[in-house]
């Protein structure tokens, strides 16, 4: 492990938890096209942030939604994860085939308006979600807990990434995403996170109780 490469980087993979999938938690991207899109709107460009974005669905969703708002030219969607091979998985857009019953299911739960087929392109097991969704995508490595804020942005997603961290790191963490987050800049946690308890608490309003969306107030 200390002295090949090949074998820490498996080991990593195998402590660190990779589970997400396309519109994970319907209600959560519902919420955002109703609470924050027509704020987004307001905005001459739009800096979105998922941080810990593993293998990249969650990207691509907001990629869909951002296109069907009328929002996706104007906007720039930084995907950063600890894991260079699954960084490596999401930017090639290629996800099983069998996964897309579920996955569009939890599009039209979230408010889809068109048919998600038209996003990707099927061939034998897999699909290819088309190259202009990652137009604006731009994916880079990024370690939570080592590494410094390195933008402004106006979204943060954060989502299901903290539950794995002690309070300590809870802490270190929002801190970072409460320095990276523009005023008035909206935070999205995972459903089991809450913006509750932590040392950037007061900062915040809540968008949506039920989904996990604050406001940054001040």
């Amino acid at each position: 492990m200390l002295h090949n490469r090949e074998v820490m980087t498996r080991l990593l993979s195998d402590l660190t938890i990779h589970v997400t999938e396309m519109f994970r938690d319907p209600a959560v991207f519902r919420s955002f096209r109703e609470h924050v899109v027509p704020l987004l709107r307001t905005y001459p460009f739009i800096r979105i942030w998922h941080a810990g974005c593993s293998t990249g669905e969650e990207v691509y969703s907001m990629a869909i939604l951002l296109k069907e708002e009328g929002l996706y030219e104007k906007s720039r969607i930084y995907a950063t994860d600890t894991s260079e091979r699954v960084l490596d998985s999401a930017k090639q857009g290629v996800f099983p085939i069998d996964r897309m019953q579920s996955f569009t299911r939890n599009y039209m739960d979230a408010g889809g308006k068109e048919a998600f087929s038209k996003y990707y392109t099927a061939k034998y097991d897999s699909v290819l979600f088309h190259s202009e969704l990652k137009a604006n995508i731009v994916f880079a490595q990024h370690n939570l807990v080592t590494d410094q804020s390195f933008n402004e942005f106006n979204v943060i997603f954060c989502r299901n990434v903290m539950i794995y961290f002690n309070k300590e790191l809870q802490n270190h963490v929002h801190k970072l995403l409460y320095e990276s987050l523009s005023t008035f800049g909206i935070l999205a946690l995972g459903t089991k996170e809450s913006i509750n308890f932590t040392l950037h608490a007061d900062a915040y309003e809540e968008m949506d109780p039920q989904t996990r969306l604050y406001r940054k107030t001040r």
